[in-house]
C-alpha cells in the first residue's frame, strides 16, 4: 500500500489544472452524486470546528476539517485553517491529505465553471468579477477554461491592491483587465460574485438580458450578494436545493418576501445530465447560487490525488 500523499497549494495546482477540476465535477453532476450529509458546526471554545464528510460513487470517503478562530488575526495568524483527508474506496486507508483552503478555492471555482458551461451564452466575452481574493482569482481561471471567446475582465474590489492583482492576472492570461465599479454589470456577459459582503453588491436592474451570474460568496441565511431585482428577473440554479435553501440568504430572503418560489429553483445536476433545460433563450438571465457541498470536495480531491500519483 502506498504511503499517503500530501498536496499543498502548489502541488494541488500542478496535479489538477482548473480545466481538469471542471471536467471531474461535470462528470459527477452528469451521473451519480456521492452522499454528503449536512456539515456540522461545533463550538470548541476558542472558535468553531466545521466537519464536512462525503462518500460513495467509487471515490472512497473523505472529510474536510475547517477551524475558524476569531482571535487569530490578532496573533498574526489566518482566521481559517483546514485540511482534507481522503480514504481509499476498498480499504478505507488514508490515501492523502490536501490543504483545505486550496482545495476549497479550486472546487468552488470549478463548480462555477460547470454552471457557466451549461448556463451562459457560448459567445460570452466580458466577465465582471467582484472580489480580488483567492476566490476571485480562481474564478478568473475557471472562466478562462470554459469561455473560449472571453476577452475582457472588469474587476470590482474594495481594495486597490486586490483589484490590481486581479487585473494583473487577467493580463497574464492574455485578457484585457480593467478596474471597474459595480455599474459595470450592465456591460457584462458573466458576473462572478466572490466576496464576504452580507449585503447586495449591485443593482440587479442593471443586468442586461442574457447575463449569467455565479454567486458564491454569501453563505449565511441573513447574508446576500444579490438583490431582489436580480433574483426576480432570473432563472435560479443551485447544487442541491436542500443545502441552498437551508444556508443561502440570497434564496431565503426573497422566498420569505414572496418574491421567489422554491419550486422554481433547479438543481445543476438536472441540467448537466440533460434532464432539464438550462437557458431557454439568449435573453434569459441565469443565476447559479453556490453554497458548496461536501461531495464536490470529495470528487476534486480524488481526481487530484489520482493525477498526482500518476505523475
Amino acid at each position: 500500500m502506498s504511503a499517503p500523499l500530501y498536496l499543498g497549494p502548489q502541488e494541488l495546482s500542478a496535479a489538477l489544472p482548473m480545466g481538469a477540476a471542471i471536467d471531474a465535477l461535470e462528470e459527477m453532476f452528469s451521473g451519480q452524486l456521492p452522499r454528503a450529509p449536512k456539515r456540522s458546526h461545533h463550538d470548541v471554545g476558542t472558535g468553531e470546528l466545521l466537519v464536512m464528510p462525503a462518500w460513495g460513487a467509487g471515490r472512497g470517503a473523505g472529510v474536510k476539517l475547517v477551524t475558524v478562530a476569531p482571535g487569530n488575526p490578532g496573533r498574526g495568524l489566518s482566521l481559517i485553517h483546514g485540511m482534507y483527508v481522503l480514504f481509499e474506496p476498498e480499504s478505507l486507508a488514508v490515501q492523502g491529505l490536501i490543504d483545505g483552503a486550496a482545495l476549497t478555492a479550486v472546487r468552488t471555482a470549478a463548480v462555477s465553471g460547470v454552471a457557466t458551461k451549461h448556463l451562459a451564452r457560448p459567445d460570452s466575452s466580458t466577465v465582471v468579477v467582484f472580489g480580488g481574493g483567492i476566490q476571485g482569482l480562481a474564478h478568473l481561471e475557471a472562466m478562462v477554461a470554459v469561455l473560449p471567446q472571453l476577452e475582457q475582465v472588469l474587476c470590482v474590489s474594495r481594495g486597490v491592491e486586490s483589484s490590481q492583482r486581479l487585473v494583473s492576472r487577467a493580463k497574464a492570461l492574455g485578457l484585457r483587465g480593467v478596474i471597474a465599479d459595480p455599474t459595470a454589470v450592465a456591460s457584462a456577459d458573466i458576473v462572478c460574485t466572490c466576496t464576504t459582503s452580507a449585503t447586495p453588491l449591485f443593482d440587479g436592474s442593471l443586468l442586461s438580458p442574457g447575463t449569467h451570474v455565479n454567486a458564491v460568496g454569501a453563505y449565511k441565511p441573513n447574508a446576500r450578494e444579490l438583490d431582489d431585482a436580480a433574483m426576480r428577473r432570473a432563472k435560479i440554479f443551485v447544487e442541491l436545493k436542500a443545502s441552498a435553501l437551508h444556508e443561502a440568504g440570497d434564496l431565503r430572503l426573497p422566498i420569505e418576501a414572496g418574491l421567489l418560489q422554491a419550486a422554481d429553483i433547479t438543481e445543476l445536476a438536472d441540467v448537466a445530465s440533460g434532464r432539464t433545460a438550462g437557458r431557454a433563450g439568449v435573453d434569459d438571465i441565469t443565476i447559479f447560487k453556490s453554497v458548496g457541498v461536501a461531495f464536490e470536495d470529495l470528487v476534486v480531491a480524488a481526481a487530484a490525488l489520482r493525477r498526482a500519483r500518476a505523475s
